[in-house]
C-alpha cells in the first residue's frame, strides 16, 4: 500500500511538472495578420461596433501637457450612443456582466453610459515582438502555477487554458516601473463616503526589463510593489512589501509590513488570498487588487471563450477626476464619470478547488483582448449567491503607450458598501519611471521611510 501510494504520488508530481506544450508554428503565424501580436483580433465585429485594431491610440490630445502624467480625455466631446437603465437592460443582457446586471437591479437610479468603442491600447515594439516569439517557446509547468521560455512580453496570446490567460493577465505590461498617490475611499450603505486609505504606491516588473535576454527563470521575481501609507492617522507611517515570483508552487509570495509603534518590520505571509486588505477598510480581499494578483493554486482555472461585453473603457474623466467627492456618490460610484464601452473580452471562470479555503467559491473574470487586462470580476459565495462585483478602469497613458487601468471599484452586494481604490486624481496621476534601486526592495528599507 506505501509502495503504490508513493509510486502515485510520483506520477501525480510527473504530470504537475511537466510543461504544457506551447502553440505550433502554424497557430502561431496568425499573429501580426488575423490576430495582432498580442493575440487580440485585427479585425472589427459584425456590426462594426468594435472597430479593427489600428495600433492604439499614440498621439495625445492637444490639452496634453508633456512631462505632467495628468492626462486629459482625448474623447471629451463624445455622447453616449446608448444608455442602459433597470428598464431596458433585457435587451443588453448578452453584454453585460453578472456584476453589471446586479447593480442595474439593486439601484433603481444606477446606469451605464457605452459609448463608441475606441482601441485606444498601444504597446512598445519589444514587447509585441517579444509577445509573438513567447507563442512557440513558453509554457506552463506545475499544473499552471508556473511558467517557463517566456522573455519580457505576453506569454500566451493564443491560450489554450485559463492559467495561460490569466498569466497573460498577471504579466501584464504596466510599464518596468511605476508610482503614483492615492487616496481609496469607502462608501458606506447610508451613502457617507470615508476615506479607507491614502499614500504612495510603487510598483515593478523586472519581468519587463529591456535588458533581460533569457527567459525568467522559476524564483526570478515578475513582481514587486511596496506601498507607504499616510492616512487615516490610525494607519499613518505604515508600509507594506510584496514580492512575487514566476512559479509560486517553488516559492510562495514574501511579503513584510511595517509597524511604526512597534518600530520593526516583520514578515506577512497573510498579504495574500483572501485576507481583507486594510486598504479598502475590508470590503476586498487582498487577491481582489488588480481584480487577480498572487497564487492561482486554490482555484481551477476554465476559459470559456471569448466574448463582446461591456466594461469600463477610456475612463480618463474617472482616473484622473480632481475631486473625490465628486466620484463617491452614494450606492455606486458617479455614472457621470464612467465610460463604458463595447469590447472584446476572454471569459475565465475560476472554480475553488477541493479542500481549499477561500471566501470566494467562484469567480468569474473579463480580459481585455487588446491589454490582457482583467476590468471586470464577478465573485459568488459558498451558497453560489453573488457576492461582490468589481471593475477595473481602463485609460491607456497614451504618451508611453502603457495601459492603465488601476483604478478599481469593489462593489459589496451583501452590504451595500462599495470601494473605489487608486484614485490618483487628486494629486499628480501615474508616472512612469526608472526602477528603483536593488537596495530599495529590501525589508529595512521600509523601516527606513515609513516615518510618522
Amino acid at each position: 500500500m506505501t509502495f503504490a501510494k508513493t509510486l502515485l504520488a510520483g506520477a501525480l508530481l510527473a504530470v504537475l511538472g511537466n510543461a504544457q506544450a506551447a502553440v505550433t508554428a502554424d497557430e502561431a503565424k496568425q499573429l501580426g495578420s488575423r490576430l495582432t501580436r498580442v493575440g487580440a483580433e485585427t479585425g472589427a465585429n459584425a456590426d462594426g461596433t468594435i472597430p479593427a485594431y489600428t495600433g492604439g491610440l499614440t498621439t495625445a490630445p492637444a490639452s496634453f501637457k508633456p512631462g505632467t502624467s495628468i492626462r486629459p480625455d482625448p474623447f471629451a466631446s463624445e455622447k453616449p450612443r446608448l444608455t442602459i437603465t433597470a428598464k431596458n437592460m433585457a435587451q443588453y443582457e448578452g453584454q453585460l456582466t453578472v456584476g453589471a446586471r446586479a447593480l442595474l437591479k439593486k439601484y433603481p437610479n444606477y446606469r451605464i453610459d457605452v459609448y463608441p468603442t475606441h482601441r485606444t491600447v498601444a504597446l512598445p515594439d519589444r514587447v509585441l515582438d517579444n509577445t509573438a516569439a513567447n507563442a512557440t517557446r513558453a509554457s506552463t509547468k506545475d499544473g499552471g502555477l508556473g511558467i517557463s521560455g517566456a522573455i519580457g512580453g505576453y506569454p500566451f496570446p493564443i491560450p489554450k487554458s485559463g492559467y495561460e490567460a490569466m498569466w497573460n493577465h498577471l504579466l501584464r505590461y504596466v510599464g518596468v516601473a511605476s508610482n503614483f498617490k492615492y487616496d481609496n475611499w469607502n462608501v458606506d450603505s447610508s451613502g457617507t463616503p470615508a476615506l479607507a486609505t491614502s499614500g504612495k504606491l510603487f510598483v515593478e516588473y523586472p519581468y519587463y526589463d529591456p535588458a533581460a535576454a533569457k527567459p525568467a527563470e522559476e524564483t526570478d521575481v515578475y513582481f514587486r510593489t511596496k506601498i507607504f501609507y499616510n492616512a487615516p492617522a490610525r494607519r499613518a507611517g505604515e508600509a507594506l512589501m510584496a514580492v512575487d515570483v514566476v512559479n509560486p508552487f517553488k516559492r510562495p509570495r514574501r511579503a513584510w509590513l511595517y509597524l511604526p509603534g512597534q518600530r520593526r518590520v516583520k514578515l506577512a505571509p497573510d498579504i495574500s488570498y483572501d485576507t481583507p486588505n486594510p486598504g479598502t477598510a475590508g470590503s476586498a480581499t487582498y487577491d481582489d487588487a488588480w481584480l487577480f494578483n498572487g497564487s492561482m493554486d486554490r482555484y481551477d482555472f476554465k476559459l470559456v471563450g471569448k466574448k463582446e461585453m461591456l466594461v469600463p473603457y477610456n475612463t480618463y474623466r474617472l482616473t484622473y477626476a480632481k475631486k473625490a467627492a465628486e466620484v463617491t456618490t452614494p450606492q455606486f460610484v458617479n455614472p457621470d464619470l464612467v465610460r463604458w464601452e463595447l469590447h472584446r473580452v476572454w471569459v475565465v471562470e475560476a472554480t475553488l478547488k477541493p479542500g481549499k479555503r477561500h471566501i470566494y467559491a467562484k469567480r468569474t473574470f473579463y480580459l481585455d483582448e487588446d491589454s490582457w487586462t482583467a476590468l471586470a470580476a464577478d465573485q459568488y459565495d459558498a451558497n453560489g449567491r453573488l457576492y461582490r462585483a468589481s471593475f477595473a478602469h481602463m485609460s491607456p497613458s497614451y504618451d508611453t503607450r502603457t495601459p492603465n487601468a488601476e483604478t478599481q471599484v469593489f462593489y459589496d452586494l451583501t452590504s451595500g458598501v462599495y470601494n473605489i481604490s487608486f484614485l490618483m486624481g487628486p494629486y499628480d496621476g501615474i508616472r512612469y519611471t526608472n526602477p528603483l534601486p536593488v537596495n530599495q526592495w529590501s525589508p529595512d528599507a521600509l523601516a527606513g521611510a515609513g516615518v510618522r
